[in-house]
């Protein structure tokens, strides 16, 4: 553990060591890659990643579940979270560490115009931004808005979870305005995550990063499926866990966790009785017998003794797959009846579970070892209408991560927003516990604590 702060407290020196007092905003930005022959996984302090190919983007608008997962798939096969990623960040800190004491990148003018083809009176210095930060080679620091400082905008869109469209957006501008110190905060939070989380990767495995918004099939160190996933609001946050994925259930019922029952079903009682009945929704004893809706205190003012459950159908909340994966949040991944909502760039809604995008299809691969429900007889089933929850006959692995800052197999590094506002949290509280094992260390008293 005393390793561990060391090496946070190392890079925050490093960072710290930066004369510059940039300006930061909400928002995400770049990376150091190795040089050419580097071993994978190294990133040394001089790395410039330009000349490494931009990430692939979608150039086609991604309007169904199969193509939205399509153009997901297509950014990149490199896995999010596997048994190098700790290493590679620690990689990624020092090589920003290094960059924030030669002093950083430059900032943008929040109000700054770019246009393509045209010359611009901040285009260069937006060609010293991305030159920082690797999206543009050395030998591009000046010019017109080309087709090379397009592509360097969409390379650093990419990274950053931003539509690759290669236009400066606000959003662009924003992100681009985040200093190196707190990229490399972000980095830190990150390692510090990963290096207290136990996870036994498999041949195959199952990640949700709650930060980006995607879930990932990991099948022999290749992603294979990623699908766009809503995550918990800020007010009802995802929770980060480990667990087994167990089953998938086919038109599920849902279960309405008490605390929803509380106050979202009440309220809608207090104003609509019959809102039980249009959303198809029942109300159950202890021992599963029905109950009048009418016997019920729906002032919400007393943890219900009571069970709301909605039936399976067109209307139920969790659509027509569950994903049950057991664990102490009692949380899972699921379809949904509003699908639409995959089309939005945030996508932070739920109540804690994860809604999964083209869940058909994860359903499929998770039980693609057993020959009888592959995608076909999964839709047929579906069609059917009947309930019916289907084991796995081999659990699979799935971890749900919250990760602002990574580098995949291929050094790109890559940022997020910290949509729950847990990494300085997270620094606070590590700091303040390596402050006290210090001083526990040098007390005859607390000396052992320490050891």
């Amino acid at each position: 553990m005393l390793k561990r702060q060391a090496m946070i407290v190392a890079v925050g020196l490093f960072a710290s060591a930066s004369a510059l007092a940039q300006t930061e905003t909400t928002g995400q930005a770049g990376p150091a890659r190795p040089a050419a022959g580097a071993p994978a996984g190294t990133t040394p302090a001089t790395a410039n990643p330009a000349h490494t190919a931009a990430p692939k983007a979608a150039t086609t608008p991604a309007s169904t579940p199969e193509s939205r997962s399509a153009a997901a798939l297509a950014l990149s096969h490199e896995p999010t979270f596997d048994e190098g990623s700790a290493q590679r960040i620690k990689d990624a800190a020092l090589s920003y560490s290094d960059l924030a004491v030669r002093g950083g990148w430059p900032t943008l003018p929040a109000d700054a115009k770019f246009a393509a083809g045209t010359q611009g009176p901040n285009d260069e210095l937006l060609r010293k931004r991305l030159i920082a930060s690797g999206d543009l080679a050395d030998d591009k620091a000046s010019g017109a808005f080309d087709q090379d400082l397009t592509e360097a905008v969409k390379r650093f869109q990419a990274r950053h979870g931003l539509a690759s469209t290669g236009t400066m957006t606000p959003r662009t501008i924003a992100a681009m305005n985040v200093s190196v110190q707190k990229r490399i905060r972000q980095l830190e939070a990150s390692l510090e995550r990963l290096q207290n989380t136990n996870f036994g990767f498999g041949q195959r495995y199952v990640v949700v990063n709650i930060p980006a918004a995607f879930a990932e099939a990991v099948e022999n160190d290749v992603v294979v499926r990623r699908y766009r996933v809503i995550v918990g609001k800020t007010e009802k946050p995802s929770p980060t866990l480990t667990a087994e994925i167990t089953g998938v259930v086919l038109n599920p019922t849902w279960t309405v966790p008490s605390s929803i029952a509380k106050t979202e079903i009440s309220a809608h009682m207090r104003k609509d009785p019959t809102y039980l009945s249009r959303m198809h929704m029942e109300v159950l004893d202890g021992h599963d017998n029905p109950i009048d809706p009418h016997s019920v205190d729906w002032s919400g003012t007393h943890t219900p003794n009571f069970t709301v459950r909605q039936q399976n159908g067109t209307f139920n909340a969790l659509g027509a797959v569950k994903i049950d994966m057991p664990n102490s949040y009692s949380v899972y991944m699921h379809d949904t009846n509003q699908r639409n909502l995959f089309s939005d760039d945030y996508r932070f809604d739920s109540h804690g579970c994860s809604r999964v995008d083209n869940v058909r299809d994860l359903a499929a691969w998770l039980l693609k070892d057993q020959p009888k429900w592959n995608r076909a007889a999964i839709d047929a089933e579906i069609a059917t209408g009947q309930h019916l929850e289907v084991t796995m006959a081999k659990k699979v692995p799935v971890a749900w991560i919250y990760l602002t800052a990574w580098m995949t197999k291929d050094q790109t590094i890559q940022f997020r927003n910290d949509v729950y506002n847990q990494d300085e949290q997270l620094l606070e509280a590590t700091a303040e516990e390596a402050a006290f094992f210090g001083i526990a260390a040098n007390h005859p008293l607390t000396a052992h604590m320490a050891q």
